[in-house]
């Protein structure tokens, strides 16, 4: 078995162990997560999930995400984008149009498991099936009415129901009443209708093939029965169309008497009649021989009581012609709500295009894209064994923060197998920490909480740490050079590390060893003083701030004395940094 077969035969038992299904939420058990160590980590490994789920027409096919659990094995990875290069490159829109099954078929006839043993009762129960519990003359008195009787484990009453011409008898309770597999099935009708014309693979076929047919068994066929109020109505208008004709005729008063005194019609009338009946389509034997015609009660009772016979004999005859597919019924269907699913998943992971990363103990992206962003810049960044830490600056707004999510985005697309568009290269992390910006929170306590956090974090070359503006948590003067010590710390441990802040020029002056600042550069200002910036971080150069860029933009426009002044102050500040 190759690898990709391999891997979607585990993904199958992982979806059946779970219980996945296309039309119920889905709360599988397995993969849980442990590489993103901090809730803001968690939060973009989720909405990245999120954002790869979107090609997904079932809500609970991604929970199948939970079978990829992050692993620092190379070949599980290699396994995985192998799996992921060879997965389904068809359109699963067709899935929306499926339905929750309801069942729309019920037998007409009506249909008891008897049985005399309790432990039988009670799994009889289980199954689903309409079934009495028999231990007297009395309850056997009861099942008259029933059309069909179906026995088991009936030791003591054998006999007696052997008497019953409805009575049939069973081996196993699994072989009692295979309508209720029928029932099941005749839910699926509708999307096994648009299975079998929509563009699928194999594996569905097959099974969609095998239970179609089966469908034919439950399919109402339309035939009209006859019933006593349309025998009625029939009645009314044979003996119009029979009055009409005689009306025609010539009788004599001779003849009239002579009728009367033979009390038989003659040939032409007698005609008439049978003429009259046989154009109505109607039974011949359902009517009286005298005129005007009347119905015979008792002939049309037996009539409908036998059409309802053959139409529930012609049903339970196909029953037991295809007994053997039927008790397969609620098997297949398992099995194709669960190769469902993995369609699903296949093909909406197969409308993610790009290259598939490589291995390398440096950090490397060149012309990636942010899946969180619509039409999103193509970015290249890097880090090294000479450069383990980024001090990324930059202006508000300029995207900082969005290039750290960026980097989470990259982690968990290249350890789930996944391709991502650009030239990627990276190590295999264990674990991810994302310090998030804070939300507010300022002060002795934030402060120490963070630094709890940070002393927290298991060191080593699989250690990523993302951090954006930490600094807002302290004091301004003492921030720089916490960042650059906390940088020289987990640089020393092997970790990798992005610190995006607006102190750069503070760390500047005390830049930890192996680091590297970087800087997302603001072109300038609109004329709706809107940042004008190349998103793309240019390694190695510190960036203009916000206030910077406003103050020379009001300088140029404006061109007061005090803007002028101003503007020269700050340039000449930044150049002696």
């Amino acid at each position: 078995m190759n690898l990709t077969l391999m891997m979607k035969k585990e993904i199958l038992e992982f979806i059946d162990a779970n219980e996945i299904s296309p039309f119920e939420p889905a709360k599988p058990k397995q993969g849980e997560n442990k590489t993103f160590k901090t809730k803001d980590a968690r939060d973009i490994f989720n909405r990245t999930i999120s954002k790869l789920s979107e090609g997904f027409c079932f809500s609970s096919t991604k929970a199948v995400w939970k079978f990829f659990s992050f692993t620092q094995n190379l070949e599980e990875i290699n396994k995985r984008q192998e799996f992921f290069k060879n997965g389904e490159k068809k359109d699963n829109n067709f899935l929306k149009q499926l339905e929750s099954p309801r069942k729309t078929w019920k037998p007409k006839y009506g249909i008891v498991v008897v049985t005399e043993d309790e432990k039988t009762f009670l799994e009889l129960k289980k199954l689903d099936c309409p079934v009495k519990l028999i231990s007297s003359e009395q309850d056997l008195a009861e099942l008259e009415s029933y059309d069909i009787v179906q026995a088991v484990d009936c030791d003591d009453m054998t006999r007696t129901l052997e008497e019953l011409p409805q009575s049939v008898f069973l081996d196993t309770p699994e072989e009692a009443y295979l309508e209720r597999f029928l029932e099941i099935l005749s839910g699926w009708k509708k999307n096994l209708e648009i299975l079998k014309n929509s563009e699928t693979n194999e594996d569905i076929k097959k099974i969609t093939e095998e239970l179609f047919p089966l469908i034919e068994i439950v399919k109402d066929e339309g035939k009209e029965k006859l019933t006593k109020e349309k025998a009625e109505i029939a009645v009314e208008e044979i003996n119009e169309k029979i009055e009409q004709e005689i009306s025609k005729l010539n009788i004599s008063g001779m003849q009239l008497i002579s009728i009367l005194n033979k009390g038989k019609l003659p040939e032409n009338i007698k005609e008439i009649k049978e003429k009259a009946i046989r154009e109505s389509g109607m039974p011949e034997q359902i009517f009286n021989e005298n005129l005007p015609i009347s119905l015979n009660e008792a002939e049309l009772e037996k009539f409908m009581k036998l059409q309802d016979a053959e139409e529930h004999t012609s049903v339970a005859e196909k029953i037991k012609k295809n007994s053997e597919k039927i008790i397969k019924i609620p098997e297949l269907i398992k099995e194709l709500s669960n190769l469902l699913i993995l369609f699903d998943f296949t093909c909406g992971t197969g409308k993610l295009t790009g290259e598939f990363p490589e291995y390398s103990e440096e950090f490397y992206f060149q012309d990636s894209k942010n899946l969180f962003l619509d039409n999103g810049q193509a970015i290249s960044f890097h880090l090294d064994e000479k450069n383990r830490c980024s001090i990324l600056t930059g202006a508000n707004s300029g995207g900082k923060t969005t290039l750290l999510e960026h980097i989470i985005q990259l982690v968990v697309l290249f350890q789930l197998g996944l391709p991502i568009t650009g030239k990627i290269k990276m190590p295999i992390f264990s674990e991810i920490y994302y310090f998030a910006k804070n939300k507010g929170q300022s002060g002795k306590g934030a402060f120490e909480n963070l630094l709890n956090q940070m002393d927290k974090i298991e060191t080593g070359k699989k250690t990523l740490i993302l951090a954006d503006e930490i600094e807002s948590v302290t004091e301004p003067g003492v921030a720089g050079r916490i960042i650059s010590a906390t940088c020289e710390f987990f640089v020393q441990r092997g970790c990798f590390l992005v610190v995006a802040t607006h102190l750069g020029q503070e760390i500047q002056k005390n830049i930890p060893p192996s680091s590297r600042i970087d800087g997302i550069e603001a072109k300038g200002l609109d004329e709706y003083f809107e940042l004008i910036v190349d998103h793309n971080p240019v390694l190695g150069k510190l960036a203009s701030s916000t206030p910077e860029l406003i103050i020379e933009k009001l300088a140029s426009s404006k061109k007061t004395e005090y803007y002028n002044f101003l503007n020269e102050k700050v340039k000449k500040s930044s150049e002696r940094l």
